[in-house]
């Protein structure tokens, strides 16, 4: 079977909406022979090139014909790409939690690497520096709650909006932000402690 099958059967097996770089498929050869393989099959249509090293396999609607891919999706890749990880930018996690109806502009997301531009079709990610003091957390949603309370700081939390993450939150995540609790700064630990064990606390509203 030829490398170009070989790239061709996994994309079919990913489906469509799967986004991939030449790092996806090093286990089929050389970066430079994977590479050129890609181009090729992209020139064919059999793949669509996003960007410099991102290609998907679009997903097709009936009538609007390919689709855009999604950026998150798109981060998978280059999460993979690049041996990183990317969170979920302060007001993006505040946003999605319901702790604020403010949504930026711009799709940006953190990262422990540098501050760079992701141009892929019709999406431009912006991906910020941030220290890992800032991003590390072992669970996702830990993260997410972390940034989402970072973004409203300390003299805007409620008691209505502590409460809200508690309902909102799975038992299982509301144990694991105890587990998570030494990677928070230490003014968010009360109400961390609140809303993964309803604990008593005072805040100023």
């Amino acid at each position: 079977m030829t490398t170009s099958h070989r790239i061709a059967n996994r994309i079919r097996r990913k489906g469509p909406g799967w986004v991939f770089t030449p790092t996806d498929f090093l286990d089929f050869g050389t970066p430079q022979a994977i590479g050129m393989t890609l181009l090729r099959l992209a020139k064919a249509g059999t793949v669509r090139r996003l960007g410099r090293g991102l290609y998907d396999a679009p997903k097709t609607h009936p009538k609007l014909g390919p689709l855009h891919a999604r950026p998150e999706a798109i981060l998978a890749a280059v999460s993979r790409r690049e041996g990183t990880d990317f969170q979920e930018h302060e007001a993006y996690a505040a946003n999605r939690l319901g702790l604020s109806e403010q949504v930026p502009a711009r799709l940006i997301y953190l990262t422990p690497g540098r501050s760079h531009i992701v141009k892929a079709g019709q999406t431009t990610i912006e991906l910020r520096h941030r220290t890992n003091r800032k991003l590390t957390a072992p669970h996702r949603m830990s993260a997410t709650v972390f940034a989402a309370l970072r973004n409203i700081g300390n003299a805007d939390i409620t008691t209505a909006r502590i409460d809200h993450l508690r309902e909102l939150l799975r038992p299982k995540d509301r144990l694991n932000l105890l587990r998570d609790l030494s990677k928070a700064p230490a003014w968010m630990h009360p109400f961390l402690r609140h809303i993964a064990l309803g604990a008593e606390m005072l805040v100023g509203h």
